[in-house]
């Protein structure tokens, strides 16, 4: 892979895991919510609705973590724009550190609080997230 193809990458990245804040913000506000319904319900299957969402602590925690969300996803899109070409594989490195942080520690808490179908979908998001990543970029200009 190229540095170019790992910055698109980066993009693609960014916009998947900032894809989910607006599910989030949405959740917090009771009429809004079925987003966020369905997405539970989607990531815990099978389909039965199950667990119910909406309760004041969860429409709370959403609303922080559509926040977050967002801001993890602007700032991988950040880092590709303004750090990328000074250190690519530091960016390269951080980017997929950090979704091997996330993709353990949900994955873990998913197991452990009953929902273990959602280690799946985290496992294809990882893969979409990380993508061609996985291995440092090589540089045209270097034969």
């Amino acid at each position: 892979m190229t540095h170019d193809f790992h910055k698109f990458w980066l993009k693609i990245t960014a916009v998947v895991i900032a894809s989910f804040a607006p599910v989030m913000f949405l959740g917090s506000m009771e009429a809004m919510a079925w987003p966020m319904q369905l997405t539970l319900d989607l990531l815990s299957l099978p389909l039965d609705g199950l667990p119910v969402y909406g309760d004041p602590a969860s429409r709370f925690i959403s609303a922080i973590l559509g926040g977050i969300l967002l801001g993890w996803g602007v700032t991988i899109w950040l880092l590709q724009a303004w750090v990328y070409d000074a250190a690519p594989d530091g960016v390269r490195r951080t980017v997929v550190t950090a979704l091997l942080c996330w993709f353990v520690l949900d994955s873990a808490g998913s197991v452990l609080s009953g929902h273990p179908s959602n280690v799946l979908f985290n496992t294809g998001i990882l893969a979409l997230g990380v993508g061609p990543m996985w291995c440092p970029a090589r540089d045209p200009a270097v034969t």
